[in-house]
């Protein structure tokens, strides 16, 4: 009896070294999903800050394909993100900002120092509207299409790779 259960260890390890490789075979691997995508996009709850002009759920819904991007002064992902967001803004992107957990003059002195890509922008001081948002942390960048719905969401710093293989498709209409 004692000689079949010494196989018993090797086969959990070989289930277990089967089942991490089958999850490591996804597509984009550091993509998370969104519950949100195909649907309207989540209520716009914001404070504003001290420059900059709030958007609001009509902003979604104007007819342009635009970015939601959730951003803080003190993440440094965000500080790595900035100058593609800028690089997409100086192209004619719309991209709405969200202050996420943030001192609003922190916040201010972020934008004065990188630059400001936002078109709009809002704070979001308890963390309540990244929430309803699914946001797991920032930053975070939606596409929402004119009619405010969610088409796709990166979880992490949009780099120059990012924006050519995955949101400038979605832009110009090809990736939906």
């Amino acid at each position: 009896m004692a000689r079949p259960l010494m196989f018993l260890p090797p086969l959990i390890f070989a289930g277990l070294a089967a089942t991490f490789w089958w999850g490591m075979q996804r597509q984009n691997p550091e993509q998370l999903p969104t519950a949100f995508q195909g649907k309207p996009a989540p209520a716009v709850r914001l404070d504003p800050l001290p420059q900059g002009q709030v958007f609001d759920d009509a902003d979604l819904r104007d007819g342009k394909i635009k970015l939601v991007n959730f951003w803080a002064s003190w993440c440094a992902p965000c500080r790595v993100e900035h100058p593609q967001l800028e690089s997409l803004a100086k192209e004619g992107v719309t991209i709405l900002g969200v202050n996420y957990k943030d001192d609003p003059d922190k916040a201010q002195g972020f934008l004065d120092d990188m630059g400001n890509p936002f078109a709009r922008m809002g704070a979001d001081p308890k963390g309540q509207m990244a929430l309803n948002w699914g946001v797991y942390g920032v930053p975070e960048t939606f596409v929402v299409d004119g009619d405010g719905t969610v088409i796709f969401r990166f979880a992490g710093p949009v780099t120059p790779e990012v924006a050519e293989d995955q949101i400038e498709p979605l832009l110009a209409g090809d990736g939906e």
